[in-house]
């Protein structure tokens, strides 16, 4: 059987020369980094190479990236520190981010009473950036926005530079998830003066489990995990060195290999798309993910012609044939809601056919694609 990895946006494959680096990380740099002798000291000084090489390629600050298990720690650390240090009393966010982010403000809500508010969507499910400073002229006190750079089910991408100037227009602080745009996009952030971003090294072809947070200089923010000063005392815990380490070599490869794995990528995106069409007449394209310049070229959200009935069986039918790919987060893989991302988009028609995340890396190829298209046809014509 045919073994076919269109799931991306869940997870990457890890990269031949990040294993590499990792196993000789835990085969030889084994001290801990906070010790003071030789051994700790090798570790400690490796953990500060790789917090380097990111922040000259973000051109930021070595003293701007916290490194995190992933992308939820980061954006529950930023949030919850902006409400607990910097008395943020208002968050306004969309009701299509990240679960990292929607619950986390939902428990803030509870536990602190800030005031929380939802920009409007456009019709393809784009935050308005009209709505965004209607809601900032309400002036609700000290303010934080959180407004993720590409949406991880639809692809969508907002103008990070605009929503930044209208932020810093009403004084208000901004973070975004980047996760899924960390490692896929260029980043110069003395340009772009968001305030808190985050990414998972598992997005870009690194490990599991190891993440960090960008937090702009001057933010005064305390720690949430109390313990140790590790992470320049924003959060305790010995570090995961041979994560950091698989970190720094997916974040190097990825940047290195970005324009080339960049427009084999897109041909690919746009071939799938191309095929699908013409074998599935009917199917339509959720989000923004069929238009280039306004969505990741890492995936499409298909709302595929089929009956309820085929509906259900559908990813099921998929798995048999090796194929991967998702309903939507993998987060949410076991709600029985559905997608909260497409419920605020799809029409009461589309919602009741399957709509399906296929996202993809460098790895995958157009004979893999072929395939898939193949496997959809059949089934549907079954």
């Amino acid at each position: 059987m045919q073994k076919v990895y269109l799931d991306s946006a869940a997870t990457t494959q890890v990269r031949e020369g990040v294993i590499a680096k990792m196993q000789d990380a835990l085969a030889n740099f084994y001290g801990n980094p906070s010790s003071t002798h030789s051994f700790g000291r090798s570790a400690k000084t490796q953990i500060e190479k790789a917090r380097k090489t990111i922040a000259k390629q973000l051109n930021a600050s070595p003293s701007e990236i916290i490194f995190t298990s992933g992308g939820t720690e980061a954006d529950n650390m930023i949030l919850r520190c902006a409400v607990r240090d910097l008395g943020v009393e208002h968050i306004i966010t969309s009701k299509i981010e990240h679960h990292a982010v929607l619950h986390t403000v939902e428990q803030l809500q509870k536990e602190y009473g800030i005031e929380v508010s939802y920009v409007e969507l456009n019709d393809c499910g784009t935050a308005s950036l009209d709505s965004l400073e209607a809601l900032l002229k309400e002036n609700k006190g000290k303010t934080l926005v959180s407004l993720m750079h590409v949406n991880n089910e639809i692809g969508n991408m907002i103008d990070m530079e605009a929503f930044t100037e209208v932020c810093k227009k009403y004084d208000a602080l901004f973070h975004s998830d980047t996760v899924q745009s960390i490692g896929h996009w260029e980043w110069d952030l003395q340009k772009t003066k968001v305030d808190f971003l985050t990414a998972a090294a598992h997005k870009f072809h690194g490990p599991k489990g190891i993440g960090f947070a960008f937090i702009r200089k001057n933010i005064p923010i305390k720690q949430m995990i109390c313990g140790g000063e590790q992470e320049r005392g924003f959060r305790a815990g010995t570090e995961p060195f041979h994560n950091i380490v698989g970190l720094e070599e997916a974040f190097v490869q990825a940047y290195e290999n970005l324009e080339q794995e960049r427009a084999y990528v897109t041909e690919l995106k746009e071939y799938f798309m191309q095929q699908l069409e013409a074998a599935m007449p009917g199917v339509k394209f959720n989000g923004n993910c069929a238009e280039l310049d306004k969505s990741t070229y890492t995936l499409v959200n298909a709302c595929l012609p089929l009956s309820a009935e085929k509906a259900a069986l559908l990813l099921f039918q998929l798995d048999i044939k090796g194929i991967a790919c998702s309903r939507g987060s993998a987060c949410q893989s076991g709600s029985a809601a559905g997608s909260h991302v497409l419920n605020e988009i799809l029409s009461e028609e589309d919602s009741q056919k399957p709509s399906v995340r296929f996202s993809f890396s460098h790895y995958n190829t157009k004979e893999e694609l072929d395939y898939v298209v193949d496997c959809l046809k059949e089934f549907a014509e079954s």
